[in-house]
């Protein structure tokens, strides 16, 4: 298992849970597959995987609660599974800290290439294999107003006071910083964040441009009704 991508399934549906399970397992990723929310939070911090695939309605502590659960303990990737793309369930999962969404019921090949996604997006903190923003002599470090962005070491200050960000939201922030004050549509933030080279759920943008917002400042991010977001410079 130390030299495979250790997946947290927790999914109530023994079907979809085996199915899925094998289908990664061919795909070679190791599985922990869980029944419910309580057992997938101690399989958690018993195995500390690389990533979390997790079902909103599972019994005991449901999907969107554990997400919670992980975020306060650890910035590894949340993926969430939902029944249904229009429900509320899907932006309280994002809300709670889940990168990403896939709607039920799924093809395993699209389940595995959004995992994938996901996984090169946290083992690059940049954005995608782009340069990441050129600074004069200072370090690495970019300044706007009272945030101050350090792109070598990876680490946002406010004020003097670390900020911690999860790597989507870095790499959000990141994507912004490359091009302060250019208006930057959902639609690429997607291609460039997500890594989404097929039209997505903007929502996603969305929910994590506000996680932002509640971190470096309100009014740091702009939006621009009709067109997307920007960083003032």
């Amino acid at each position: 298992m130390a030299d495979q991508t250790h997946v947290l399934f927790v999914e109530d549906d023994d079907v979809i849970r085996e199915a899925t399970q094998l289908a990664l397992e061919r795909d070679g990723f190791a599985v922990t597959a869980m029944p419910d929310g309580l057992s997938g939070l101690e399989a958690f911090r018993a195995d500390r995987p690389d990533i979390a695939l997790l079902d909103v309605m599972v019994p005991g502590l449901d999907g969107v609660s554990l997400c919670r659960r992980i975020r306060d303990e650890s910035t590894v990737p949340v993926i969430m599974l939902s029944a249904r793309a229009d429900s509320i369930d899907v932006v309280l999962g994002l809300e709670a800290g889940a990168d990403d969404y896939v709607t039920k019921p799924f093809d395993g090949a699209v389940l595995v290439a959004r995992i994938r996604a996901v996984l090169r997006r946290f083992g690059h903190a940049g954005v995608g294999d782009r340069a990441a923003p050129e600074t004069a002599a200072d370090g690495g470090v970019l300044t706007f107003g009272d945030l101050e962005i350090d792109t070598e070491g990876m680490e946002v200050r406010r004020a003097g006071q670390t900020v911690a960000l999860t790597p989507t939201e870095m790499r959000l922030l990141l994507e912004f910083s490359s091009a302060p004050g250019t208006v930057l549509s959902r639609d690429k933030l997607l291609e460039r964040v997500w890594d989404y080279g097929w039209g997505g759920d903007t929502r996603v943008v969305d929910v994590h441009v506000q996680r932002l917002r509640t971190k470096i400042g309100q009014d740091r991010i702009e939006t621009v009704r009709g067109f997307g977001y920007k960083l003032k410079a």
